[in-house]
């Protein structure tokens, strides 16, 4: 994870209009929401795993699945979620073929080698740029 310096950091929104702004730049609701807290992505790239600019913002005035909840953001930062190739080699086998069966159907996909794996740093200027159009967004 590396942070990144940014005049958004600190400025009040609602989180209706931070998706209506940032959805249209083609950022989505990252992983990892909870009542308070939450996070808008940006996948930047697919090599090597998934690198995201990621947005994290949190609630002031109540839960974030409530109307006209104001969010506050936070520091944005580069992170890189580096995966396996191919499937679980490690299934929960139980109880012969059914199990095997269910198991292949629902847990297909293998959890992260490195939910925090190294950025690159030939992705640092893409950041910038979109740090940059992020700034111009939500604050002129």
């Amino acid at each position: 994870m590396i942070p990144l310096q940014s005049n958004v950091e600190g400025k009040q929104i609602k989180l209706k209009e931070l998706e209506d702004k940032l959805k249209g730049l083609g950022y989505t609701i990252g992983g990892g929401w909870d009542y308070d807290h939450g996070y808008m992505d940006y996948k930047i790239d697919e090599e090597d795993g998934y690198t995201f600019l990621r947005l994290p913002f949190k609630a002031l005035d109540g839960e974030l699945e409530q109307k006209g909840v104001t969010v506050q953001l936070g520091t944005p930062f580069l992170l890189n979620h580096k995966y396996q190739d191919g499937l679980d080699d490690n299934p929960d086998v139980f109880n012969g073929l059914f199990r095997m069966a269910y198991n292949s159907t629902i847990n297909q996909f293998q959890e992260p080698v490195d939910k925090d794996a190294t950025v690159d740093n030939k992705y640092m200027p893409t950041a910038k740029s979109l740090i940059e159009e992020l700034e111009l967004t939500l604050l002129y």
